[in-house]
């Protein structure tokens, strides 16, 4: 059986945070990172929550990379005030963690119901906000954590592009092709399914057309918009189709070598689409197609694919190998082994079209380097 399934409720456009005083609540809790309170990002919030009259707490101690520890101490005060609202605010990081606080709280607290789970993106990225994924870093083990379960999907998601509009450029940049990774994958997986190539296939079209105009140019506000929209559809695309060996290896080096998640997914990409192209071929030349690329055969479309990714990503200053970040060799080389171990372990490795093996995946890591 193919299904499709989508639950959030997405309010986008520039009056859209208006949303929050109607979220039926008696207790508020936000859950942040300490620059969306220091630009004041927290307080737009905050003053549509006093509108209501919703009294509100603010846990702001989210840093990159959410660990175990910072989702314990949240879960903890987010049960000690009783609220029946957490709105999360941030990139991936604030909202991978307000998922993982909502999912343990709740847990913990069964005689409740499940309290409101509202997401509220600053970058146009992760697609977090209508997604059953949280990933959390087990800083001990160095490896990032994907949760996955339908607890964690968000009830209502509110795409403001008002607070992406100060994102600096190489976070534009970033976060931007994340946001693509998660469309090809999305449209490559061996899950994909009708409902999930039309979000795809429109999220890809929006980051080809509108990431550049963000990334050279933080004011263009159809850009901001089309681009926050984009991140969305990818999302509830991958949301039901699953991703594929980019994500996986970018979760392990991310948590071995702490390389930002989108980022280590835009250099990557283009060495997984020419790992997957046996296999996934025919899904690229379709892409290459549907962007209006040379794909007379396969071959050519998966080429001119790989070339428009590289283009992109070098027309933002992103690297093309992984040694461009600053990995030292001998390092990224003792972990191969590791590497691979845990892509080979990782859920999104399900979804890849090319099933590898322990050799398969170092031979990528090889070809990345």
């Amino acid at each position: 059986m193919t299904q499709f399934y989508g639950k959030t409720k997405i309010c986008y456009g520039e009056d859209s945070l208006e949303t929050l005083e109607h979220v039926p609540a008696k207790q508020a809790f936000i859950v942040t990172d300490p620059f969306m309170v220091k630009v004041g990002f927290a307080d737009r919030v905050k003053s549509h929550l006093d509108r209501a009259g919703i009294p509100h707490h603010t846990f702001d101690g989210v840093e990159p990379d959410p660990s175990l520890e910072v989702v314990t101490k949240g879960a903890k005060l987010f049960l000690r005030d009783e609220a029946d609202l957490i709105i999360a605010l941030g990139g991936g990081s604030p909202i991978d963690a307000a998922k993982a606080i909502s999912f343990f709280a709740h847990k913990a607290r069964t005689d409740k119901p499940k309290p409101t789970l509202v997401a509220i993106p600053t970058t146009a990225g992760t697609g977090s906000e209508v997604t059953a994924i949280s990933v959390v870093t087990d800083k001990v083990n160095e490896v990032k954590i994907p949760l996955n379960d339908e607890l964690l999907i968000p009830d209502m998601a509110i795409l403001d592009p008002r607070f992406t509009r100060s994102l600096p450029s190489h976070v534009t940049a970033a976060t931007g092709m994340d946001v693509l990774t998660h469309a090809i994958e999305a449209y490559t997986s061996r899950q994909a399914n009708a409902f999930t190539s039309i979000y795809a296939k429109y999220a890809m079209r929006y980051v080809f057309e509108y990431l550049h105009r963000a990334y050279v140019n933080g004011d263009d506000m159809e850009a901001r918009s089309q681009m926050l929209v984009g991140s969305c559809m990818a999302g509830m695309a991958f949301n039901n189709s699953g991703l594929g060996i980019t994500h996986s290896v970018a979760h392990s080096l991310g948590g071995i070598f702490h390389i930002p998640h989108g980022l280590a997914n835009a250099v990557l990409l283009p060495h997984a689409i020419r790992f997957n192209s046996f296999d996934a071929g025919i899904r690229y030349q379709e892409i290459a197609r549907m962007l209006g690329m040379p794909a007379e055969t396969v071959e050519e479309g998966v080429e001119s694919l790989i070339k428009a990714v590289i283009e992109l990503n070098e027309s933002m200053g992103i690297p093309t190998q992984v040694r461009g970040l600053k990995i030292e060799e001998k390092a990224y080389r003792d972990h191969m082994d590791v590497v691979a171990k845990n892509v080979l372990e990782d859920i999104c490795t399900e979804g890849n079209p090319r099933r590898p093996s322990h050799g398969d995946v170092k031979l990528l890591l090889e070809q990345c380097w």
